[in-house]
Protein backbone atom coordinates (compact mmCIF):
# COMPACT_ATOMS: atom_id res chain seq x y z
CA UNK A 1 0.00 0.00 0.00
CA UNK A 2 1.28 3.48 -0.90
CA UNK A 3 1.81 6.38 1.47
CA UNK A 4 -1.49 8.03 0.48
CA UNK A 5 -3.47 4.89 1.31
CA UNK A 6 -1.65 4.56 4.63
CA UNK A 7 -2.34 8.23 5.39
CA UNK A 8 -6.06 7.72 4.76
CA UNK A 9 -6.29 4.61 6.94
CA UNK A 10 -4.33 6.11 9.82
CA UNK A 11 -6.31 9.34 9.55
CA UNK A 12 -9.51 7.33 9.96
CA UNK A 13 -8.07 5.42 12.93
CA UNK A 14 -6.93 8.64 14.63
CA UNK A 15 -10.21 10.45 14.03
CA UNK A 16 -12.46 7.61 15.13
CA UNK A 17 -10.53 6.76 18.30
CA UNK A 18 -9.09 10.05 19.60
CA UNK A 19 -12.22 11.16 21.46
CA UNK A 20 -13.71 7.77 22.28
CA UNK A 21 -12.62 6.04 25.53
CA UNK A 22 -10.64 3.38 23.64
CA UNK A 23 -7.10 4.85 23.28
CA UNK A 24 -6.06 6.24 19.92
CA UNK A 25 -2.43 5.41 20.81
CA UNK A 26 -3.14 1.70 21.11
CA UNK A 27 -4.99 1.65 17.81
CA UNK A 28 -2.30 3.60 15.98
CA UNK A 29 0.38 1.24 17.29
CA UNK A 30 -1.51 -1.77 15.93
CA UNK A 31 -2.39 -0.07 12.64
CA UNK A 32 1.16 1.15 12.09
CA UNK A 33 2.52 -2.33 12.80
CA UNK A 34 0.12 -4.04 10.40
CA UNK A 35 0.85 -1.48 7.68
CA UNK A 36 4.61 -1.59 8.22
CA UNK A 37 4.60 2.16 8.81
CA UNK A 38 7.43 2.86 11.24
CA UNK A 39 10.34 5.18 11.83
CA UNK A 40 10.77 8.86 12.60
CA UNK A 41 8.58 10.05 9.74
CA UNK A 42 5.77 7.70 10.80
CA UNK A 43 5.95 8.90 14.40
CA UNK A 44 5.80 12.53 13.26
CA UNK A 45 2.84 11.76 10.98
CA UNK A 46 0.90 10.22 13.86
CA UNK A 47 1.56 13.35 15.90
CA UNK A 48 0.66 15.74 13.09
CA UNK A 49 -2.73 14.23 12.27
CA UNK A 50 -3.81 14.87 15.85
CA UNK A 51 -4.05 18.53 14.81
CA UNK A 52 -6.88 17.52 12.46
CA UNK A 53 -8.73 15.94 15.38
CA UNK A 54 -8.12 19.05 17.50
CA UNK A 55 -9.54 21.27 14.76
CA UNK A 56 -12.64 19.04 14.64
CA UNK A 57 -13.30 19.81 18.33
CA UNK A 58 -12.93 23.54 17.75
CA UNK A 59 -15.42 23.40 14.87
CA UNK A 60 -17.90 21.14 16.66
CA UNK A 61 -17.79 23.11 19.91
CA UNK A 62 -17.24 26.52 18.29
CA UNK A 63 -19.99 28.20 20.33
CA UNK A 64 -18.34 27.07 23.55
CA UNK A 65 -14.96 28.43 22.48
CA UNK A 66 -16.51 31.69 21.31
CA UNK A 67 -18.21 32.05 24.70
CA UNK A 68 -14.79 31.79 26.35
CA UNK A 69 -13.81 34.96 24.46
CA UNK A 70 -16.64 37.02 25.99
CA UNK A 71 -14.78 39.32 28.42
CA UNK A 72 -17.88 40.40 30.35
CA UNK A 73 -19.31 36.95 31.02
CA UNK A 74 -19.21 36.13 34.71
CA UNK A 75 -21.32 32.99 34.97
CA UNK A 76 -21.37 29.56 33.37
CA UNK A 77 -18.63 28.17 31.17
CA UNK A 78 -17.85 31.49 29.48
CA UNK A 79 -15.56 34.50 29.69
CA UNK A 80 -12.94 34.68 32.46
CA UNK A 81 -14.75 32.07 34.57
CA UNK A 82 -14.85 29.56 31.71
CA UNK A 83 -11.19 30.20 30.89
CA UNK A 84 -10.35 29.70 34.56
CA UNK A 85 -12.19 26.38 34.64
CA UNK A 86 -10.42 25.19 31.50
CA UNK A 87 -7.04 26.31 32.87
CA UNK A 88 -7.76 24.46 36.12
CA UNK A 89 -8.39 21.26 34.16
CA UNK A 90 -5.39 21.79 31.88
CA UNK A 91 -2.69 22.82 34.38
CA UNK A 92 -2.09 19.41 36.05
CA UNK A 93 -1.52 17.65 32.70
CA UNK A 94 0.76 20.41 31.42
CA UNK A 95 2.84 20.26 34.60
CA UNK A 96 3.02 16.47 34.57
CA UNK A 97 3.85 16.51 30.86
CA UNK A 98 6.70 18.97 31.35
CA UNK A 99 8.19 16.78 34.08
CA UNK A 100 7.59 13.31 32.61
CA UNK A 101 7.28 13.70 28.81
CA UNK A 102 10.68 12.28 27.84
CA UNK A 103 10.58 9.47 30.41
CA UNK A 104 7.14 8.38 29.19
CA UNK A 105 8.28 8.41 25.56
CA UNK A 106 11.29 6.25 26.44
CA UNK A 107 9.60 3.77 28.80
CA UNK A 108 5.85 3.48 28.26
CA UNK A 109 5.35 3.41 24.49
CA UNK A 110 5.34 -0.35 24.05
CA UNK A 111 2.72 -3.02 23.32
CA UNK A 112 2.89 -4.49 26.82
CA UNK A 113 2.29 -1.25 28.68
CA UNK A 114 -0.42 -0.15 26.24
CA UNK A 115 -2.20 -3.52 26.47
CA UNK A 116 -2.28 -3.47 30.27
CA UNK A 117 -3.57 0.11 30.23
CA UNK A 118 -6.34 -0.87 27.81
CA UNK A 119 -7.39 -3.79 30.01
CA UNK A 120 -7.23 -1.85 33.26
CA UNK A 121 -9.17 1.03 31.72
CA UNK A 122 -11.94 -1.33 30.69
CA UNK A 123 -12.22 -2.68 34.23
CA UNK A 124 -12.30 0.86 35.65
CA UNK A 125 -15.09 1.90 33.25
CA UNK A 126 -17.18 -1.08 34.39
CA UNK A 127 -16.59 -0.16 38.03
CA UNK A 128 -17.45 3.51 37.52
CA UNK A 129 -20.64 2.69 35.63
CA UNK A 130 -21.64 0.35 38.45
CA UNK A 131 -20.76 2.52 41.45
CA UNK A 132 -20.89 6.08 40.11
CA UNK A 133 -22.68 8.76 42.09
CA UNK A 134 -25.99 10.36 41.21
CA UNK A 135 -25.86 12.86 38.35
CA UNK A 136 -25.79 16.43 39.68
CA UNK A 137 -24.29 18.36 36.74
CA UNK A 138 -26.26 18.25 33.51
CA UNK A 139 -24.49 21.10 31.69
CA UNK A 140 -20.93 22.42 31.48
CA UNK A 141 -22.27 25.78 32.71
CA UNK A 142 -22.86 24.14 36.10
CA UNK A 143 -19.27 22.92 36.40
CA UNK A 144 -17.35 24.14 39.46
CA UNK A 145 -13.63 24.58 40.06
CA UNK A 146 -13.46 21.51 42.29
CA UNK A 147 -14.84 19.31 39.54
CA UNK A 148 -12.60 20.97 36.94
CA UNK A 149 -9.51 20.22 39.05
CA UNK A 150 -10.55 16.62 39.69
CA UNK A 151 -11.08 16.03 35.96
CA UNK A 152 -7.69 17.61 35.31
CA UNK A 153 -6.02 15.20 37.73
CA UNK A 154 -7.72 12.28 35.99
CA UNK A 155 -6.46 13.65 32.69
CA UNK A 156 -2.90 13.16 33.94
CA UNK A 157 -3.51 9.39 33.94
CA UNK A 158 -3.78 9.55 30.15
CA UNK A 159 -0.06 10.23 29.92
CA UNK A 160 0.26 6.45 30.22
CA UNK A 161 -0.30 5.32 26.60
CA UNK A 162 -3.37 3.13 26.31
CA UNK A 163 -5.28 4.74 29.17
CA UNK A 164 -7.09 7.11 26.75
CA UNK A 165 -7.26 10.82 27.47
CA UNK A 166 -10.97 10.95 26.72
CA UNK A 167 -11.57 7.83 28.79
CA UNK A 168 -9.74 9.30 31.79
CA UNK A 169 -11.51 12.65 31.66
CA UNK A 170 -14.96 11.12 31.08
CA UNK A 171 -14.46 8.74 34.01
CA UNK A 172 -13.32 11.69 36.12
CA UNK A 173 -16.40 13.62 35.06
CA UNK A 174 -18.75 10.75 35.91
CA UNK A 175 -17.17 10.42 39.36
CA UNK A 176 -17.73 14.16 39.86
CA UNK A 177 -21.43 13.80 39.09
CA UNK A 178 -21.48 14.93 35.45
CA UNK A 179 -24.12 13.46 33.17
CA UNK A 180 -22.54 11.20 30.51
CA UNK A 181 -23.04 13.55 27.56
CA UNK A 182 -21.85 16.52 29.61
CA UNK A 183 -18.76 14.57 30.67
CA UNK A 184 -18.04 13.70 27.03
CA UNK A 185 -18.56 17.27 25.84
CA UNK A 186 -16.26 18.67 28.50
CA UNK A 187 -13.73 15.98 27.63
CA UNK A 188 -13.71 17.22 24.03
CA UNK A 189 -13.20 20.85 25.06
CA UNK A 190 -10.56 20.03 27.67
CA UNK A 191 -8.60 18.09 25.06
CA UNK A 192 -7.79 21.14 22.96
CA UNK A 193 -5.21 22.98 25.10
CA UNK A 194 -3.48 19.79 26.29
CA UNK A 195 -3.38 18.10 22.89
CA UNK A 196 -2.35 21.28 21.12
CA UNK A 197 0.53 21.89 23.53
CA UNK A 198 1.77 18.27 23.43
CA UNK A 199 1.40 17.98 19.66
CA UNK A 200 3.17 21.24 18.87
CA UNK A 201 5.99 20.36 21.28
CA UNK A 202 6.55 16.99 19.61
CA UNK A 203 6.36 18.52 16.14
CA UNK A 204 9.00 21.11 16.96
CA UNK A 205 11.36 18.31 17.97
CA UNK A 206 10.78 16.13 14.89
CA UNK A 207 9.87 18.51 12.05
CA UNK A 208 13.44 18.63 10.71
CA UNK A 209 13.25 14.96 9.73
CA UNK A 210 10.57 15.60 7.09
CA UNK A 211 10.92 16.35 3.40
CA UNK A 212 8.82 17.58 0.47
CA UNK A 213 7.53 14.06 -0.21
CA UNK A 214 5.76 14.09 3.17
CA UNK A 215 3.52 17.08 2.37
CA UNK A 216 0.78 15.21 0.48
CA UNK A 217 0.31 12.27 2.91
CA UNK A 218 0.47 14.60 5.90
CA UNK A 219 -2.17 16.91 4.42
CA UNK A 220 -4.47 14.02 3.52
CA UNK A 221 -4.05 12.39 6.93
CA UNK A 222 -4.87 15.72 8.59
CA UNK A 223 -8.05 16.15 6.53
CA UNK A 224 -9.24 12.57 7.05
CA UNK A 225 -8.59 12.79 10.79
CA UNK A 226 -10.61 16.02 10.93
CA UNK A 227 -13.64 14.56 9.13
CA UNK A 228 -13.66 11.24 10.97
CA UNK A 229 -13.12 12.87 14.38
CA UNK A 230 -16.00 15.28 13.78
CA UNK A 231 -18.33 12.40 12.82
CA UNK A 232 -17.14 10.25 15.73
CA UNK A 233 -17.78 12.94 18.33
CA UNK A 234 -21.29 13.68 17.13
CA UNK A 235 -22.13 9.97 17.03
CA UNK A 236 -20.59 9.36 20.46
CA UNK A 237 -22.62 12.08 22.19
CA UNK A 238 -25.82 10.78 20.59
CA UNK A 239 -24.88 7.25 21.70
CA UNK A 240 -24.42 8.36 25.31
CA UNK A 241 -27.91 9.82 25.26
CA UNK A 242 -29.25 6.26 25.15
CA UNK A 243 -26.54 3.91 26.38
CA UNK A 244 -23.75 3.55 28.95
CA UNK A 245 -19.98 3.26 28.47
CA UNK A 246 -20.00 -0.50 29.05
CA UNK A 247 -19.64 -1.44 25.34
CA UNK A 248 -16.39 0.53 25.25
CA UNK A 249 -15.19 -1.29 28.37
CA UNK A 250 -15.84 -4.67 26.74
CA UNK A 251 -14.08 -3.49 23.59
CA UNK A 252 -10.98 -2.36 25.52
CA UNK A 253 -10.72 -5.66 27.35
CA UNK A 254 -11.15 -7.60 24.10
CA UNK A 255 -8.44 -5.77 22.14
CA UNK A 256 -5.88 -5.67 24.98
CA UNK A 257 -4.49 -9.17 24.27
CA UNK A 258 -4.50 -8.43 20.53
CA UNK A 259 -2.29 -5.40 21.10
CA UNK A 260 0.01 -7.39 23.37
CA UNK A 261 0.48 -10.47 21.21
CA UNK A 262 0.07 -9.00 17.72
CA UNK A 263 2.55 -6.17 18.04
CA UNK A 264 5.18 -8.00 20.11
Amino acid sequence: MGLIGIAILLGIVEGLTEFLPVSSTGHLIVAGHLLGFRGTSAETFEIFIQLGAILAVVVLERRTFLDLLRPRARTGFAGPRGCGLLLTTTAPALLAGALLHDWIKDNLFGPGTVAWALFAGGVVIFAVEWFRRRTTIANVDDLGFGQALAIGLFQCLAMWPGVSRSGATIVGGLLCGLERRTAATYSFVAAVPVMAAATLYDLMKSWSHLGASDIAPFAIGFLVAFVSAYAAMRTFVAFLGRYTLRPFAWYRIAIAPLVYFLVK
